[in-house]
């Protein structure tokens, strides 16, 4: 969820409601600034009041980048726009030619992209595959077509493509 607080964006992480003892019950809440992106933690009391950003979404594929800006296509209306690293983030190490995202927009400006939740990625470079390595638990560090680096299991090799999960950055199956 993002909010209005203080005249500025806050994107919600996590939300724990307190009452030590006998004082007034709290809210503790984690949240990222989206103009920003530092972390800040902020106690709510109950008088206190946030308003809900009206956020718009739009789906949107990655096409490319040329090193300084990344280029997304609206799927509907095929109008291309170029983000920067600094607003996608994270997110970076996971965009793939064609992979297909959630552009979040607030007042007509984007805020946030949303990745899914597992992407296939193919294994460009790692140790060769060991035979018979199927059961074992032992992991090896394999660079996907992105520059992300993902600790696989030793039976995978180069040229194989693998589902990534987004959230932690762990593999999680031969796809």
């Amino acid at each position: 969820m993002v909010i209005k607080f203080e005249n500025e964006l806050y994107s919600i992480f996590s939300v724990f409601h307190r009452t030590p003892g006998n004082l007034r019950g709290f809210v503790q809440a984690k949240m990222r600034s989206l103009r920003s992106g530092s972390m800040t933690e902020h106690r709510f009391s109950s008088e206190d009041r946030v308003e809900r950003a009206v956020m718009e979404q739009q789906e949107m594929e990655y096409m490319y980048d040329d090193g300084e800006y990344f280029y997304f296509m609206n799927i509907e209306n095929y109008e291309q726009m170029h983000l920067t690293k600094d607003l996608l983030g994270d997110a970076v190490l996971y965009l793939i030619p064609q992979l297909k995202v959630s552009v979040e927009f607030h007042e007509g400006k984007p805020i946030s992209v949303e990745i899914p939740a597992q992407i296939a990625m193919k294994v460009v470079e790692t140790e060769p595959g060991l035979k018979g390595a199927t059961v074992s638990n032992v992991t090896k560090p394999a660079k996907m077509e992105t520059g992300l680096v993902v600790q696989v299991p030793a039976f995978i090799s180069e040229g194989e493509s693998v589902l990534v999960n987004t959230a932690e950055g762990t593999y999680q199956a031969r796809a």
